[in-house]
């Protein structure tokens, strides 16, 4: 017993400092509630009490930042500073995603439902925030973020991810966005996409390993899309279930079938892609 308990305070000794999954998990839901009131504990009317609030969760940051070096290459102030200033343009982001998910789902009965009920909203608000850190080079905080959010939604975003305006998730459950993955502009998802890599070695990890989705397509459920290569052209339609490592011309639409090709009714998969010229 006293050389496993010798092996436990060895490992407590040399774990790195950084901060809990508790400070983490509070300082986003601080940040969304302070966007948007329908996460907040308490309304925020008095525009001095926001004001105090938002300049509290700044100081916040920079203590985070500042007490773990580590886990950035900047001085912890500045990044904190920086990441403030570009809050805005976050928020904004997150408005046409909002708008994005209203205008495509006809169960939506008003936007506050959606930022209240809608783990697609709430996964990619999480996102947004995850990868503004990512982009200033700040390390763990963000994948920390990331499966919070992964956690209450079953939707997981790597911070890495390059994901373009008015994104839309719809259900979200299973989602998988793999690091490298490069979205555009007014994509669709639907649950059970993964945008995946090929190849799982280690030595790969600096390359680009995930798909590229251009503007205007839509996903839906349970399509899996694999390789850096990959690229599936904008305005296409991928359909459910299909299965992807090739890239596919814009406009294009693929879809998975089942076709009987004997009299014993034995089935074999078919994969049928259609160009909308």
């Amino acid at each position: 017993m006293s050389t496993f308990i010798d092996r436990l305070h060895q490992s407590h000794n040399l774990c790195p400092g950084c901060p809990s999954p508790k400070v983490i998990n509070r300082f986003f839901q601080d940040i969304l509630g302070l966007m948007f009131p329908e996460h907040a504990n308490e309304l925020l009317k008095e525009r001095g009490n926001l004001e105090m609030k938002y300049f509290d969760l700044q100081v916040q940051l920079k203590k985070i930042l500042t007490r773990n070096s580590q886990l950035h290459s900047g001085d912890g102030e500045e990044l904190a500073i920086k990441f403030f200033d570009s809050m805005e343009h976050v928020y904004d982001l997150l408005l046409e995603d909002l708008e994005a998910i209203y205008a495509g789902d006809p169960a939506a009965k008003s936007k506050t439902e959606i930022i209240r009920c809608y783990p697609g909203f709430y996964a990619v608000a999480a996102y947004r925030v995850a990868h503004l850190l990512h982009s200033l080079g700040v390390f763990l905080i963000p994948r920390m973020i990331a499966e919070y959010a992964h956690s209450r939604t079953g939707v997981e975003i790597h911070p890495g991810a390059r994901i373009g305006r008015h994104f839309c998730i719809d259900h979200g459950t299973g989602i998988v966005i793999g690091e490298t993955s490069v979205v555009g502009d007014h994509v669709k998802i639907y649950q059970g996409v993964t945008l995946g890599a090929l190849s799982v070695n280690k030595e790969d990890a600096d390359k680009k390993r995930h798909p590229t989705i251009e503007d205007q397509v839509v996903i839906y459920a349970g399509a899996t899309i694999l390789g850096g290569d990959t690229v599936i052209g904008r305005e296409s339609i991928v359909g459910g279930n299909v299965w992807l490592t090739k890239s596919i011309p814009p406009r294009s639409k693929i879809y998975y079938q089942t076709k009987l090709y004997d009299a014993s009714s034995n089935l074999t998969d078919l994969y049928v892609l259609k160009r909308d010229d």
